[in-house]
């Protein structure tokens, strides 16, 4: 028997709690009727107290229903050992792509049925199937599931002995494999291939530019790596893009692919500042910039009052230690220049080791986009407010000089590529990647073993609630007896 949370026999330091009640018995007096005290001389008065057990039975029930508790809050189970007659190990295949990783090591998996190797899906459950069957059943298909190996692998860990042998194959698709590699003490042989399909492409994204035309933005992905592209549709697509019309909107397909609406929206940029008309200036010019090379359908103006500035803006940089206010607050992004002590520092800004002279001391919660070369925040995100900590003047940093400062700018007001779906993610991890850690090597000869755990919190219920039947029981017994 194995408790799985061990930390709650802490518990058990209650039981002294009935031990020392019953230990501190104070007895009453005890009144002596005597015909006369003229005899009887004075004497010094005295008390004592008497620490002796009583009522042990009762006792002892008390102290077992502590400990019983426990135990069950401890998790008790029973771990037991489960022979596989005629097993010599497992050989694991996922379900969902079962045919296709056959076919690529039949050789081997043939021969490992042979000499009696147990068949398992690598899936959840490990279920066993018999081998043979399934070769013959011509009705199973591939599926698009996305199982976690390494996940699987860590829980078949405590499912195996480290004893048996284990053979898995299995596709090498990095959306396969999720989290942590698992460090295991297993005598694992696993085996992987690239899949026959291994190549995708996809619509990213698809927009108006400021011309009229449409600029797309094509994802391809392969088992080396993810490419972007971008083209300028004109006059209704090309030989892989087409551009349709559905209820009214502008729809762009790919050829044997996906099919994406045509953002037609206008980026409506505005810039309000009070004090800082030079920096507005810098601004200006990196976004017009940004705007130009992105072609996206865009306005930029500029601001001396917050109650100018129209609602419904995409985005609004607060060049202005003021609070914000007006129809500014209701902007999808909020860029604003952070109050407080300005202090002078010898470091710079990543990305693009700009150098950095000040930075405002005060800092907020959220995501750190910009760093300083410290890790310290210079743009950090929360929600969807930037909080700069600088500014873009000269006399605080480099930026407004760099060339990478419009490049910046742009990463920041443009939507960033959109993370591909597993359906398009064709990239693949090497076999030495995949393996997992091995904690020790295993040079065991026992026959191959399963452990199985049974939960033991039923039973130790039952055993709890027949003890505090017969400890009340036993208690309104002795009362009885006392008061009698």
């Amino acid at each position: 028997m194995q408790f799985l949370t061990p930390i709650w026999f802490l518990a058990l330091a209650a039981i002294s709690i009935p031990v020392v009640i019953h230990l501190w018995n104070i007895r009453p007096g005890k009144t002596l009727k005597v015909g006369s005290i003229s005899l009887i001389t004075e004497a010094s008065k005295s008390s004592s107290r008497s620490f002796k057990l009583l009522d042990i039975l009762l006792l002892i029930l008390r102290c077992l229903l502590l400990a019983l508790l426990a135990m069950l809050l401890a998790s008790p189970v029973w771990q037991r050992v489960v022979s596989t007659p005629g097993a010599k190990g497992w050989l694991l295949i996922p379900k969902e792509n079962f045919k296709e990783t056959y076919q690529k090591f039949k050789p081997s998996i043939d021969s490992l049925n042979k000499v009696g190797y147990e068949f398992h899906y690598f899936n959840t459950g490990f279920e066993r199937n018999n081998l043979d069957k399934l070769l013959s059943d011509t009705t199973l298909k591939s599926s698009k599931t996305e199982t976690n190996y390494w996940g699987l692998i860590k829980a078949l860990d405590s499912k195996v002995s480290a004893a048996m042998p284990v053979y898995a194959f299995s596709p090498n698709g990095i959306n396969h494999f999720k989290g942590p590699k698992p460090a295991v003490d297993m005598k694992l042989s696993w085996h992987t291939y690239t899949a026959t399909d291994s190549t995708a492409k996809w619509i990213v994204s698809a927009m108006l530019t400021n011309t009229g035309s449409i600029k797309v933005t094509q994802g391809s992905s392969n088992p080396t790596g993810i490419f972007y592209t971008q083209q300028v549709l004109q006059n209704g697509g090309d030989q892989d893009l087409s551009v349709s019309t559905q209820n009214g909107l502008p729809y762009v397909s790919l050829k044997g692919g996906n099919t994406l609406a045509v953002d037609t929206n206008i980026t409506r940029i505005a810039i309000y500042t009070d004090n800082y008309t030079v920096d507005a200036g810098y601004l200006k010019a990196a976004l017009s910039a940004a705007v130009s090379f992105s072609a996206h359908k865009a306005t930029i103006k500029q601001y001396a009052t917050p109650s100018a500035i129209p609602g419904g803006q995409t985005w609004v940089f607060w060049l202005s230690e003021k609070a914000i206010s007006g129809a500014a607050k209701s902007s999808k992004h909020l860029f604003k220049y952070e109050a407080g002590k300005p202090v002078d520092v010898n470091t710079w800004i990543e990305p693009g080791h700009i150098a950095l002279a000040k930075t405002i001391n005060t800092k907020s919660n959220g995501k750190a986009i910009w760093r300083d070369c410290f890790g310290q925040p210079v743009l950090r995100l929360n929600g969807n407010n930037y909080h700069f900590y600088s500014r873009f003047n000269p006399l605080w940093n480099d930026l407004v000089w760099n060339d990478e400062f419009p490049k910046m700018i742009l990463k920041l007001i443009e939507k960033e590529d959109a993370i591909p779906s597993p359906d398009f993610d064709k990239r693949v991890l090497s076999n030495a990647q995949i393996q997992p850690h091995i904690i020790k090597e295993n040079k065991l000869t026992a026959s191959a073993k399963v452990t199985a755990q049974t939960d033991l919190s039923l039973y130790f219920w039952l055993v709890l609630v027949l003890l505090f039947i017969a400890e009340r029981i036993l208690s309104h017994k002795t009362k009885a007896i006392s008061n009698g």
